[in-house]
């Protein structure tokens, strides 16, 4: 990394849901379902930051100190669950990072970014779904001695 550049990790702001948006299409890409993101722009931050939001993040910002430029390369997002057995818990929707910028720690920085606003908050800990073909997360995960389930199924309606 040049070093006029340094990496920002700050919680998400309104006008950071257009580059989130971006990124978000970069995911659908890679997971080979570009046509499964049907959210607006409009609804995604008016759901994040609207009077009621139901989502929260932090940012990845490159800060770049001799042009003066911040660059969005990355975010996680989360909310809560409710579990009976546990209370509170964060739940990871989503921790994107652009291809471009991986491997400069970045993921680890939100990921602490999460653990630590998880623990103030008192949440009782934290889950994620992870693709089961998608080996550079599952090994990314498997640094944070994370739990892997074989015993859940995941289930949805589509309304």
């Amino acid at each position: 990394m040049d070093s006029n550049k340094s990496i920002n990790i700050r919680k998400a702001l309104p006008g950071d849901t257009e580059a989130m948006m971006r990124l978000i299409h970069e995911l659908a890409l890679y997971e080979k379902a570009p046509e499964e993101v049907t959210v607006s722009p409009e609804h995604f931050k008016e759901s994040g930051f609207g009077s009621n939001p139901v989502w929260w993040a932090w940012v990845a910002a490159v800060e770049d100190s001799a042009l003066m430029t911040s660059e969005i390369v990355g975010f996680a997002l989360y909310y809560i669950r409710y579990s009976t057995w546990k209370g509170q818990r964060m739940y990871l929707e989503d921790i994107i990072v652009n291809e471009q910028w991986r491997g400069n720690g970045i993921g680890g920085k939100l990921m602490d970014a999460l653990i630590q606003e998880a623990t103030e908050k008192k949440f009782s800990g934290m889950l994620w779904q992870v693709l089961d073909w998608n080996e550079p997360a599952i090994r990314f995960y498997k640094k944070y001695e994370a739990r892997f389930s074989s015993e859940w199924l995941n289930v949805s309606i589509e309304l």
